[in-house]
């Protein structure tokens, strides 16, 4: 299958059924799997034999969904999560404990800041933030000896900071530790991190992967390609015996390919259990499916609004990485040249009364605090999710109360642009 294209993986990869098996993967909705004798589970329980024996751990659907990113990312091994947090927490903590330090970029999910700076800290793991701009000279700087991995997002939510892939990168590697890249706004469609330098791959598969707003879900891809032995002593995890698995050392059992995947199902899941439901995994394939084809009609109607609302006389700015004028437009270009995904944030002239008038006058776009979905939705963050901070809180946080998250679905672009010429008039 790695010979083919991306839309023909989207359709076949990550299961194939065999004479008089079914053709649409199988829901294997069960808590359990039987066996014959104990000595069969019982290798299954020392890692001695691939096989299911309790959902919490590892289901054949989610299996074959996982397989299908995984080629799509262009990755050796991958698992699906409960959700996009899951995944991102997974990543991380499968080669961090306490005493680690993470190197994040600053522009990343609120969320997943939260996760990084609050929760894990709790657990005794520092992060250094630092902006997606900077220097290779500053990123530098932000390591530390017990640094252990970078973090970033391709199209960071909400801000659609476009990262500097390489960049970030060529810092990881050259201090021995792996870059994990978020990579959901833009999908596989429209960039695989792992050819730019990615080591592991992360996605809250809710948003476009799915997209249709049916399954919260997350996922993770190791490329296959970072050498934890040869960096040893920063990954005992990994790079030394588990005692709870009877001594087995993951990466010289499963090498490079499968060392990470491994522990991070073996140990994390075992013990966390944040596993996705056969359920989602079915219902996220049939995204998966379709999502070569919806991407760029995603792009397209994203695009057209951006360039509409640029030239409107009560817009005072336009955030898109498309529009030539924008700050990451040549990042863009070069990371995404198919373009990158349907979000646009805009700020209104007239703040919030004005995104308050504007969003209630919208007819086709949703009110929501989703986005990457099939329907257009729009959020303005002053009055939902950041509605407890003052006008001057926001504006340090960088959401000015005029400002509007807008997630560009798959309906006719000349009608996404009459709504918001409604809605814009009516201010």
């Amino acid at each position: 299958m790695s010979e083919y294209k991306i839309s023909t993986k989207c359709v076949q990869a990550g299961y194939t059924p065999g004479n008089g098996e079914p053709r649409q993967i199988p829901i294997i909705q069960s808590t359990t799997f039987k066996y014959d004798t104990s000595e069969d589970m019982g290798k299954l329980f020392d890692l001695e034999a691939s096989g299911y024996f309790y959902s919490r751990l590892q289901n054949p659907t989610n299996d074959y969904v996982a397989a299908k990113i995984a080629q799509l990312e262009g990755g050796a091994a991958a698992m699906l999560t409960s959700s996009g947090q899951a995944a991102n927490f997974f990543a991380l903590f499968n080669i961090c404990e306490c005493g680690s330090h993470i190197v994040s970029s600053s522009s990343i999910y609120g969320g997943t800041f939260n996760l990084i700076s609050v929760t894990m800290a709790k657990m005794g793991i520092e992060v250094t933030f630092v902006s997606p701009d900077c220097t290779p000279k500053e990123l530098d700087a932000a390591f530390r000896d017990n640094t252990r991995a970078v973090f970033g997002e391709t199209i960071a939510n909400p801000a659609l900071t476009v990262l500097d892939i390489e960049k970030f990168a060529k810092a990881a590697h050259e201090h021995g530790v792996p870059l994990v890249v978020d990579n959901t706004f833009p999908t596989p469609v429209n960039c695989r991190p792992i050819e730019w330098g990615a080591d592991i791959v992360t996605h809250s598969t809710t948003k476009y992967m799915d997209g249709h707003g049916a399954a919260v879900g997350g996922a993770i891809v190791d490329s296959g390609r970072f050498d934890w032995m040869a960096h040893k002593d920063k990954f005992p995890g990994l790079c030394t015996p588990d005692e709870s698995y009877h001594g087995i050392t993951y990466a010289e059992k499963f090498g490079k390919e499968g060392a990470f995947i491994t522990k991070c199902t073996a140990q994390l899941m075992r013990d966390l259990g944040c596993i996705q439901s056969p359920q989602s995994a079915y219902i996220l394939n049939l995204g998966l499916e379709s999502l070569h084809v919806r991407m760029p009609r995603h792009v397209e109607n994203g695009q057209a609004v951006a360039q509409f609302l640029e030239k409107h006389p009560k817009v005072s700015y336009v955030n898109y990485p498309g529009l030539p004028g924008n700050k990451y437009y040549e990042t863009a270009r070069k990371y995404l040249p198919n373009g990158g995904c349907g979000v646009v944030s805009f700020e209104l002239k007239g703040g919030r009364t004005a995104a308050e008038s504007f969003m209630r006058n919208l007819k086709l776009a949703a009110i929501e605090t989703h986005v990457a979905d099939a329907r257009t939705c729009c959020l303005n963050p002053a009055t939902s999710t950041h509605r407890q901070m003052t006008e001057e809180q926001l504006r340090e946080a960088g959401v000015p109360s005029g400002l509007v998250r807008m997630s560009c679905g798959l309906e006719d672009k000349e009608d996404l642009i009459a709504d918001l010429e409604h809605a814009l008039e009516a201010i």
